[in-house]
């Protein structure tokens, strides 16, 4: 695996800083008699064009001291980055740095390594090389709040090109991110485990602008970054690069872009081969301890394999919520349907009940209406015709008496019967004459 974390940044001693920069109007000379194998197109000086990253007077220049920082400019660009395996943290506190082509007359590979910071809070951003129009321009790393721009490089380890995924402080104490360092539990406690997916192109390319180097602009929060409070290197990384620019083993004309140790667990520990193309392992790891580490990974294996089971069981719990909840929704509805279907149902038979009633008094209403139509045309007709005279009823014939009855008695002038004695006229008594009073 490619070393893909930031490194921290040696420094060059003000002697060698003022030699270099004497040095740097005849960096062409200077390259060629340094023996670096020009004769490879990734170390050839690029033809004339358009410089596609601004220069470097568009940005503030790095704050700290000259002799605090190494920084250099170099008519080609820096070979790719080689690809090597992360030690393991030494310990809390300790913060990765990744590995860095640097310049002293020709390339040399500065390996990555865990260094602490000057003080709690603080984050390392990486140098950078990039292209200023005329040569390519090292931007020198430093220690600040906030990790700034380092032209896009994607170093590895958490340092994918912008900010940095591998661990964060949390009051005190730096907590490391095991999904893109290599920690050991049982020494550093203070870890957290997420996944970081980075949306970039995965390559070897160590520089921003010229031919063949990454298109990259700051974001407006790492512009706003730029102007931060800021640190220099740490004694022990400014040591860190001078012994290996004291070195030509780590010189690219030397190993062809193949450093002999890429990274080490503490600054300056060159005499150990973790890193290198040859040893992919940390040393002094004894089979005892590889045993406890894998036992340990071996834990932590089934530990989140125990938690993705319960996230995956909790997300059945969930669904299966979510279904019942959803059929206990299509039984509602369903209910609320029937009982729609019902009110419409007994609202259709009264309309239809209003409509047969309507109709039966319309019936009736008509009905009536034609006889009294038939009455007044018959009273019509009747008074049309004309008057006829009334013709007297005749009596009927009285039967005649049968001859062998007598015949009734003479009448009076006063209607009395003759033959029978009349009756003198009864005075009334007294007390009806009162009650005729």
């Amino acid at each position: 695996m490619r070393a893909k974390g930031l490194s921290s940044f040696p420094m060059a001693s003000l002697a060698r800083m003022l030699a270099l920069g004497l040095a740097l109007p005849l960096g062409a000379c200077v390259v060629a008699d340094a023996g670096y194998d020009t004769s490879q197109p990734v170390y050839t000086t690029p033809p004339p064009q358009a410089p596609a990253y601004p220069p470097p007077d568009s940005y503030p220049q790095d704050s700290y001291p000259q002799d605090g920082g190494y920084e250099a400019s170099a008519p080609q660009p820096p070979p790719p980055l080689p690809d090597y395996a992360q030690p393991e943290c030494p310990g809390p506190g300790y913060i990765w740095t990744p590995g860095y082509w640097a310049y002293n007359g020709g390339y040399y590979w500065v390996p990555g390594t865990w260094a602490l910071p000057p003080q709690a809070g603080v984050y390392w951003t990486p140098g950078w090389w990039g292209w200023g129009g005329n040569a390519y321009v090292f931007h020198a790393g430093y220690w600040g709040s906030h990790v700034g721009y380092y032209g896009g490089v994607n170093y590895g380890y958490g340092y994918s090109g912008h900010g940095y995924d591998g661990g964060r402080w949390e009051g005190g104490d730096f907590r490391y991110n095991r999904s893109v360092n290599n920690v050991n539990v049982s020494n550093v406690h203070n870890t957290y485990n997420t996944t970081v997916i980075n949306n970039v192109t995965v390559n070897n390319v160590s520089y921003n602008g010229g031919a063949g180097g990454l298109n990259d602009r700051p974001t407006p929060q790492e512009q706003n970054w730029h102007n931060q409070q800021r640190w220099r290197p740490t004694p022990e990384q400014i040591q860190h690069q001078q012994g290996a620019s004291g070195n030509h083993a780590f010189y690219a004309s030397e190993n062809q872009g193949r450093p002999p140790v890429a990274a080490t667990p503490r600054p300056g520990l060159f005499n150990t081969s973790f890193g290198g193309p040859n040893s992919p392992q940390p040393p002094g790891l004894d089979p005892q301890r590889q045993q406890m580490q894998q036992q340990e990974q071996l834990r932590q294996q089934q530990q989140e394999q125990q938690r993705q089971q319960q996230v995956q069981q909790q997300e059945q719990m969930r669904r299966q919520q979510e279904q019942q909840r959803q059929q206990q929704l299509q039984i509602q509805q369903q209910e609320q349907m029937r009982q729609q279907q019902q009110r419409q149902l007994e609202q259709q038979r009264q309309q239809q009940q209003m409509q047969q009633e309507q109709q039966r008094e319309q019936q009736q209403y008509q009905q009536q209406m034609q006889q009294r139509q038939d009455q007044y045309r018959e009273q019509m007709q009747q008074r049309q015709q004309p008057a006829q005279p009334q013709q007297m009823p005749q009596r009927p014939p009285q039967a005649q008496p049968p001859f062998n009855r007598p015949p009734p008695p003479p009448v009076n002038a006063q209607g009395q019967q003759r033959g029978k004695p009349q009756l003198p006229p009864q005075r009334p008594r007294e007390g009806e004459r009162e009650s005729e009073r």
